[in-house]
């Protein structure tokens, strides 16, 4: 059991380094540092209590994933046990205990003013022991971390911690379109304005890149087919979920929250990876996903809005004669009311928050994509993504401290 002073000064001690982000800090809302909190784990509850981004989501540990092992990144857990081969001398940063407690309290009282700090008091369990000790540090993390941002610049920030913690509301539009099932939004930034099921590729670096580097990706995805076993003799194709499973598509996960996966073989696929790396991966997969014949994943959306998906076609199965003896495409993804078909060395840039499924319909050839989770580079600002990209990987650290040995893949 830790203190919130305690947890302040661990992430004060121990820095994360994540595309340039590092971190630290607390909330005042009803923090006695001398005192020790309830235990964390405890604190968790449903996103309309205030833990986080809905059921199985931010907060949440009934969905699993492997620990993050980006490189560099500050072992939260070991500063908290003081793991002294975790910590670098930092002599021009010595604190006594006082010191640390004085200046923890003086920017939570500064970052309870701000619009983060605001929307966090908009919670009914504000200042209580029920509240989420994260959500009451989050208004001094963003503070500390980005001292120049504005209130205007976080004002949807604000509107998606408002959302997180029961408080906010949704944009008549997503309320209003009958292929987005609103209610399973977990995750959402208000204000991005209307979107379609399908994108235009055409607007994206990323697509063009994919599509002009086609053929040494495939080469690359073959490289890696000879090496899908690890070396505990693990597959690499894995379901992410069970309705994955259940429905015979498996993926080979080279991103995992948005972090490389320990001890993947990168060097045999480095310009897949470096243009995967040229977006701000999210916090679900990107990576290759094989569709086996006469399968499909079933009707569902996903509850974030401020994800896009990319997928290009690495091996699509040739056309099929249908029931009308018509030559048709063989496999297809349906996003709410349009339906596309993969292409070989083509993007498909689509919104999951509507409802979608595919079907791989050939009756012997898989199917096989190129994946991509990326935070929407359309709508929302560079300075939004990385204040995003803070949260998750916050937050990836938080739940450690809390004792869950793996992270939900959906964080938020």
């Amino acid at each position: 059991m830790y203190s919130i002073a305690a947890i302040c000064a661990a992430l004060l001690s121990a820095p994360i380094e994540r595309s340039g982000i590092a971190a630290f800090s607390l909330h005042h809302a009803s923090i006695q540092p001398s005192a020790s909190t309830s235990s964390l784990a405890a604190t968790k509850k449903s996103a309309k209590s205030g833990a986080g981004f809905g059921g199985g989501g931010f907060g949440s540990s009934a969905s699993k994933s492997k620990p993050s092992h980006g490189k560099g990144r500050g072992d939260l857990i070991s500063a908290l046990n003081d793991d002294d081969t975790k910590k670098e001398a930092k002599p021009s940063r010595t604190f006594v205990k006082s010191d640390q407690e004085q200046v923890i309290n003086d920017i939570a009282m500064k970052s309870a003013t701000t619009i983060i700090g605001r929307a966090v008091a908009k919670s009914p369990q504000y200042g209580t022991i029920e509240m989420d000790p994260f959500w009451q540090l989050l208004p001094s993390l963003i503070s500390t971390k980005f001292p120049s941002a504005t209130d205007e610049e976080l004002q949807r920030i604000a509107g998606m911690v408002e959302y997180s913690l029961g408080v906010g509301t949704l944009d008549e539009n997503v309320v209003a379109d009958p292929w987005r099932p609103h209610n399973e939004l977990h995750a959402y930034m208000p204000g991005l304005g209307d979107t379609s099921p399908f994108l235009d590729p055409n607007q994206l670096e990323l697509c063009k890149q994919l599509s002009e580097n086609y053929e040494t990706i495939v080469k690359e995805y073959e490289a890696l087919l000879e090496e899908r076993f690890d070396r505990k003799g693990n597959d690499r194709f894995q379901s992410v979920t069970s309705m994955n499973y259940e429905s015979g598509w498996k993926t080979m996960v080279l991103f995992y929250n948005g972090h490389r996966i320990k001890d993947f073989p990168y060097k045999l696929c480095p310009v897949t990876t470096r243009i995967m790396e040229s977006v701000p991966l999210a916090g679900r997969i990107a990576g290759f996903n094989r569709q086996q014949p006469q399968s499909g994943i079933p009707l569902h959306s996903d509850g974030n809005n401020m994800w896009l998906t990319c997928q290009m076609g690495i091996k699509v199965p040739p056309s099929i004669s249908n029931n009308n003896g018509d030559v048709v495409p063989s496999a297809h993804i349906r996003v709410g009311s349009e339906t596309r078909y993969w292409v070989e060395g083509q993007c498909l840039l689509y919104d999951t928050t509507y409802e979608h499924e595919t079907f791989n319909a050939h009756p012997t050839e898989e199917r096989v994509v190129l994946h991509i989770d990326f935070f929407n580079t359309l709508k929302m600002t560079e300075l939004e993504i990385k204040v995003m990209q803070y949260i998750y990987d916050m937050r990836e650290q938080f739940m450690k401290a809390e004792g869950v040995a793996k992270v939900g893949a959906q964080v938020l």
